[in-house]
């Protein structure tokens, strides 16, 4: 059951982190801590590489491995890392197997100098781009569809002037969902797909420019905001140009689709993406289920992390009380051991256990953001009740997920989705809660201020055509 209790639960999104610092100053270490700030957004494998740009021109540096930054660089290790160009990447696989030969960034030695790259999303056409070079001689070293970008811009970079003309035109192959981070000899890139599935910012400290994931990571640097990078958008950074755009890749605001779950889970509360902050979103989240799926209760509780702010959201918009019902272990992380088969123990109450004195005798509204197959829902609901709740109502900050997602977000096969051919009340019935309500479709424009958004996972309708089959597994080789 331990393993099912754990596959239960969405997975992050890789995390990218690229700086340059114009002075010459190293990176390495402001690159970790930018990392550090985005650890939630990948939890099995993490790296960081760097160049001196006064150097020996393609000279990069690097260390990579699985697990945790503080598993895998000591002071020492960052130490040796010296450049004033780097860049970063932490990593959860949803395509390509979980070994360090998959672990980013990617480093690629080629006629034309060195790249390095750092990649977040999912290509729904690697496959095919993979078999295209294959055929033409190409020897892959991973599995992920990172390494299919990094050998197409490698390619594209023999017929370009520009690294960066190179990567616009590798990124018209491409069909999916990229942010990426090229660090090229002199050059500092970043690129989002069209549709901007995933978010990508711009920061600057001092006489130094930085590229990352979410905003969280640039104030945990110390650097200011300066924008987004638009959907479909390519900077290059460099110490003649500054800041340079090209936009001939982007489309209407219309056609836009960011992932949704950046702001119902992914995404730190504290960041901002495309100009919507996402803790007021998820406070958004949880006063339109309070409006739309009110019940008589005591206390509003949130599982945590994601959970705690729609459940706050409610609380504001209801009048019912907010508190805290669940203790975490904040020292459960990717090297956790779960329970084996024959174990009394379960792995969500070795990472969540109730708190008695605050749920005993009351009527609880307890707030996730997802229910996925169901089984830990089924565990939450039965721990509160075991510590004296008299009633449960599960609220849950998103819509059913009734479909598979195909651009980086880990939701499995409809087969496997607790909502897929099952009406509200019979999920009700199989968790084991008093009442369960769903936030409606409609709500989610509202939540991030008419941004357009993707929505497939909820309703099938993809941006753009989904593959004929589950490309989300390791590629066959």
């Amino acid at each position: 059951m331990a393993a099912a209790e754990e596959a239960d639960r969405l997975k992050e999104e890789c995390g990218v982190f690229g700086m340059y610092d114009f002075s010459g100053g190293d990176v390495a270490s402001t690159v970790y801590y930018g990392l550090y700030a985005l650890q939630h957004r990948g939890q099995e494998s993490c790296g960081i590489a760097v160049s001196d740009t006064k150097g020996p021109k393609g000279k990069v540096t690097g260390t990579k491995d699985m697990g945790l930054l503080n598993e895998v660089f000591t002071p020492e290790c960052l130490e040796s890392l010296k450049g004033d160009i780097g860049v970063g990447h932490v990593r959860y696989s949803t395509a390509g197997s979980s070994t360090r030969e998959n672990a980013q960034p990617l480093v690629l030695n080629y006629v034309k100098g060195t790249l390095g790259l750092a990649h977040n999303g999912n290509l729904i056409n690697a496959p095919e781009l993979r078999h295209e070079l294959e055929y033409t001689g190409a020897i892959f070293q991973t599995t992920i569809d990172s390494e299919v970008i990094a050998y197409h811009i490698a390619r594209e970079r023999l017929q370009s002037s520009t690294v960066e003309e190179a990567v616009g035109r590798a990124m018209r192959k491409l069909k999916g969902a990229y942010s990426l981070i090229v660090m090229s000899p002199r050059k500092l890139i970043g690129a989002r797909d069209p549709f901007g599935f995933r978010p990508l910012c711009i920061g600057k400290r001092d006489n130094a420019y930085i590229l990352a994931s979410e905003t969280c990571a640039l104030d945990t640097v110390g650097a200011s905001f300066v924008r987004d990078v638009r959907p479909g958008e390519i900077v290059t950074i460099s110490p003649d140009k500054g800041i340079e755009s090209d936009t001939s890749l982007c489309i209407p605001e219309g056609k836009h689709a960011r992932c949704i779950f950046e702001y119902i889970y992914f995404a730190r509360p504290d960041s901002y993406i495309d100009g919507v902050s996402v803790y007021n979103a998820r406070i958004l989240a949880g006063k339109f289920l309070a409006m739309d799926s009110a019940v008589d209760a005591d206390l509003v509780v949130g599982v945590p992390e994601s959970g705690n702010c729609a459940a706050l959201g409610y609380s504001l918009q209801s009048g019912i009380p907010y508190g805290q019902a669940f203790v975490k272990n904040a020292y459960v992380g990717r090297t956790f051991i779960k329970p084996g088969q024959k174990s009394r123990e379960s792995s969500v109450q070795v990472k969540l256990n109730a708190l008695r004195e605050a749920v005993d005798g009351k009527r609880i509204v307890m707030i996730d953001d997802s229910i996925v197959r169901g089984t830990t829902s089924d565990r939450i609901v039965r721990m509160l009740r075991e510590a004296g709740a008299k009633e449960v109502h599960m609220r849950v900050s998103s819509p059913p997920f009734l479909w598979p997602c195909y651009f980086g977000t880990d939701v499995p096969a409809r087969e496997q989705l607790i909502a897929y051919g099952r009406t509200t009340e019979e999920i009700r019935s199989i968790i084991g809660a008093d009442s369960l309500a769903y936030l409606r479709e409609e709500r989610l424009s509202g939540m991030v201020g008419g941004l357009g958004i993707c929505q497939g996972c909820f309703n099938g309708r993809y941006p753009m055509e989904p593959p004929t089959g589950d490309i989300r597994g390791e590629y066959a080789r």
